[in-house]
């Protein structure tokens, strides 16, 4: 199954744990993008007809219908087994919803992140619970009933307290899929640098311990498994047969090509990115900044082992990385059988330093 990835960086305001190349641009510049986006889209060699679309970002549910339903008539493939739309609660309408539709989404993906009004403040986030509640009964009443609410767990003055009710939130709206991720710190965003400086702002001193952070995932995971919602990536859980199409590819290194702005893209053994800024997007005389050979024994254990299913070695592979995987398992971190290789729940908490043993051998 391959699939398409669209960049729209542009956002009414900036959050502060967001380490993506998005943010608050003039209108003229989004403009220009969409109609540079256009260019990139029609210049493509299409080596697949995608039967999935998603649209990241920054917002793009704010992007105008007309633009949405232009640049999607210039994708194959319609109507595409999924096609998704990133969307910050209380930034689309019933009628945004109908276009959606008339340009082929039939799947949204809300940034949440939590249900509780002091955490939201904090990240700059605008929206409240009740909003999130309208969103998803207008989601369903306009035929969206595929959608995916995102949680993060990590947040400034995030209690197990508050987890917990963003937790009853989430789950009140009988949602398909949930995402959870665990708070990234890094300079690549305006909080993650504030906590590497020893600094206050955006909350940074009320940030959980790595302990705390890791019992609110767990959590997580054991509510959602009781509601039927269930893991089968790290940061994923769905209802049966509603995983995300999209995300999967990703996981299972599938093709898919990216436009826009720091898009990436896997196709033919190689892997290559655009340009990382929208301005830079938009005035460059070519868009793609770095191409790489994709090395498939070690991505195959890197991307692979997210996926609860975890992943089938070759008979060299399983050679290869022998004495990494034995100790791994007698630490309790991987599981085994004849022909498969898998995270442990404590594992999958130390996931990092396990991918990375596999990247180095």
């Amino acid at each position: 199954m391959a699939g398409v990835y669209i960049s729209w960086p542009f956002c009414a305001q900036k959050c502060t744990y967001c380490n993506f190349a998005s943010g608050v641009f003039p209108r003229e510049l989004e403009v220009s993008y969409a109609e540079r986006l256009g260019l990139e889209l029609e210049g493509s060699d299409w080596p697949f007809a995608p039967e999935t679309v998603y649209w990241g970002g920054g917002t793009p549910s704010q992007m105008d219908e007309l633009v949405l339903g232009r640049l999607m008539s210039m994708i194959p493939g319609k109507p595409w087994v999924e096609a998704t739309m990133e969307a910050a609660p209380g930034t689309f309408s019933v009628e945004r919803i109908a276009a959606w539709r008339m340009a082929g989404i039939n799947r949204v993906s809300l940034g949440v992140q939590s249900f509780v009004d002091a955490e939201l403040r904090k990240t700059g986030r605008k929206h409240t619970a009740a909003v999130v509640a309208a969103d998803v009964a207008n989601l369903r009443a306009g035929g969206i009933d595929d959608f995916n609410v995102d949680l993060i767990a990590g947040l400034a003055g995030q209690t197990p307290e508050s987890w917990e009710v963003s937790l009853d939130a989430a789950l009140a709206l009988d949602p398909p899929h949930v995402s959870v991720y665990m708070l990234e710190v890094d300079e690549d965003s305006r909080l993650g640098l504030e906590i590497l400086n020893n600094g206050g702002r955006y909350g940074a001193r009320d940030i959980p311990d790595d302990g705390a952070i890791a019992e609110m995932y767990e959590r997580a995971v054991e509510r959602l498994a009781e509601a039927g919602i269930q893991r089968y990536e790290i940061s994923n859980f769905a209802r049966p047969g509603r995983k995300s199409r999209h995300n999967l590819k990703y996981w299972r290194l599938k093709p898919y090509l990216g436009f826009g702005a720091d898009a990436h893209s896997f196709a033919g053994g190689e892997r290559w990115q655009n340009v990382e800024l929208a301005g830079d997007y938009v005035a460059a005389g070519t868009v793609r900044a770095l191409s790489t050979a994709a090395n498939a024994a070690e991505e195959r254990f890197f991307v692979g082992l997210r996926l609860s299913e975890g992943i089938r070695p070759t008979a060299e592979e399983w050679e290869l990385h022998r004495i990494v995987i034995d100790r791994f398992v007698q630490d309790g971190l991987l599981e085994r059988d004849d022909s498969r290789l898998w995270l442990t729940a404590r594992g999958i908490l130390l996931s990092n330093d396990i991918f990375q043993e596999f990247l180095t051998v």
